[in-house]
């Protein structure tokens, strides 16, 4: 029945650790053959005897397995950091795809598909690309490209790496490219196919864009690192649109810590998939509140009742209607909320404490601590769940924008919070010690040690409006004045800040 069938040619340069390499062989090997005669072409260019034996191995067990010996010796060197590549090694490896190329053609396969040794495959992957009928189309992965990051696509828009969109001419602030950048990653996590501008390491060509004449070799007046950005543009440049599928992703084992999910992933069913979606982490807000009721209050807490399981408020002895906002803005929603009588914001830790303190009697999962004005940017409510569901990493660490207006956050020497990232979310670990900085002033809202646990980095922004108009920022002025004369625990110079008249002023985007 083969000459029924669409002939695929899988190709792979190689050269690869053991450990790597089994799985990406053995994912290759349950690839469904249903509609398609699928062949191996595997360059070996392998230092680790143990891998090219593997490589022999698995010729020998199947059916249609070309290898050929690189013959050169190179290292390549990676770590749990990232990868270390050279010019040499690039276009080393843009020479083998090229052969690989040239093989597919002399053969006369319908499709090639490239594939990087370090890659796993859904088993329908090849099949389910060539129903998509593109010419050049690759399964997307996601990877965190440095420690402690978001997982990033592997595919981009245009130049060399840009992932968001921008007309030729428009000029756009580091906001707008921001939520452009955010709008283009959220669509990628939906099913579906997307033209995009490059792509690479997990592709099908088909005949017609290989005789086109689609390759890697370098352009000579391009100075963009990488060979694949190379082959992106000279097929852009032949006229054929490229492509990525969301539908079946693949996953990389991109250091050696991501081989403890191999297994999970090569046995998941699609059934699980559904259920991983249904699966719910609870999330409790904990919050200190006093006097809020004609600030920000009741507009945080209506953003906040979107994703939010429960929530620990301590009203820190307010005299307004702080408490009946909360139960209110919050109706349907489990509250614990705890009266301090007097209010205990002038030893700020003992505060600190004992919010720390109300908030795990509630057995929390996740916990999310957030001051009665600030709020998080539109499309947190969503994206929090794929945060909460991860397993990888227990405090996740955002940007805080000090807002001068309803409009504007400011930005100077002084005022520079949101060039840090700084934790405001954790998971909640019975057994972990959790210890503070005992400063009566800025001693932290969560506890200082959380750090010796595994953080990550998100790009969801927090707009924080404590400062948002003078009033506010006069008698903050005047409360640190009072508890702080001295700046011991604070920075004096950004003290007398708080007043200046003619701040700069930047304005926000979404």
């Amino acid at each position: 029945m083969s000459e029924f069938k669409k002939r695929v040619l899988v190709g792979s340069p190689v050269h690869q650790k053991p450990s790597i390499l089994e799985p990406f062989l053995r994912s290759l090997q349950r690839l469904a053959c249903n509609t398609i005669d699928i062949h191996f072409f595997f360059i070996d260019d392998n230092e680790n005897n143990e891998s090219s034996a593997m490589l022999t191995s698995f010729q020998e067990k199947n059916q249609n397995v070309k290898i050929e010996s690189s013959q050169l010796a190179d290292v390549y060197l990676r770590d749990e950091h990232t990868h270390y590549w050279n010019d040499r090694l690039v276009w080393k490896v843009a020479g083998f795809k090229n052969h690989i190329i040239n093989h597919c053609l002399e053969e006369k396969y319908d499709y090639l598909f490239l594939i990087d040794s370090d890659l796993l495959l859904e088993p329908e992957t090849v099949e389910h690309l060539i129903q998509t009928e593109k010419d050049i189309i690759s399964e997307v992965f996601w990877t965190r490209w440095q420690p402690n990051t978001e997982l990033s696509p592997q595919v981009w828009l245009m130049d060399e790496y840009t992932q968001w969109e921008q007309r030729r001419g428009e000029v756009l602030t580091e906001d707008e490219k921001y939520k452009r950048h955010m709008e283009f990653i959220n669509k990628l996590k939906e099913k579906g196919v997307y033209e995009v501008g490059g792509l690479g390491a997990c592709t099908l060509l088909s005949q017609k864009a290989l005789e086109k004449g689609v390759n890697f070799k370098q352009i000579k007046n391009l100075s963009f690192w990488g060979e694949d950005r190379h082959f992106c543009i000279r097929a852009a440049a032949l006229g054929i649109p490229l492509y990525v599928d969301t539908h079946m992703p693949a996953f990389h084992i991109y250091r050696d810590s991501d081989l403890a999910y191999v297994d999970e992933f090569m046995t998941k069913e699609k059934t699980q998939v559904s259920a991983k979606e249904e699966k719910k982490n609870k999330l409790t807000l904990s919050m200190i509140v006093k006097n809020e009721g004609n600030r920000y209050l009741k507009e945080a807490l209506e953003k906040h009742k979107q994703y939010i399981d429960e929530a620990v408020i301590i009203d820190d002895g307010s005299t307004d209607n702080t408490v009946d906002i909360c139960l209110e803005t919050l109706k349907g929603i489990p509250i614990h909320l705890v009266r301090n009588e007097h209010s205990k914001f002038s030893n700020e830790i003992e505060l600190r404490k004992q919010q720390w303190e109300e908030t795990i009697k509630r057995n929390p999962e996740w916990i999310l601590n957030l001051d009665a004005d600030e709020i998080f940017e539109s499309g947190f409510a969503t994206g929090v769940k794929e945060i909460l569901d991860q397993e990888e990493f227990d405090v996740v660490c955002f940007r805080l924008y000090d807002f001068w207006n309803k409009t504007h956050y400011r930005e100077d020497e002084y005022w520079r919070a949101h060039f840090v990232y700084r934790p405001f979310l954790i998971r909640y670990k019975k057994d972990f010690k959790y210890t503070w900085k005992e400063t009566p002033q800025h001693c932290g809202r969560l506890p200082e040690n959380v750090f010796e646990l595994k953080s990550m980095l998100s790009q969801w922004r927090i707009k924080h409006f404590g400062w948002a108009d003078k009033e506010a920022r006069v008698a903050k002025y005047k409360r640190y004045e009072e508890l702080d004369p001295e700046s011991r625990y604070g920075w004096h110079e950004q003290y007398v800040s708080i007043l200046d008249e003619s701040p700069n002023l930047v304005r926000w985007t979404e």
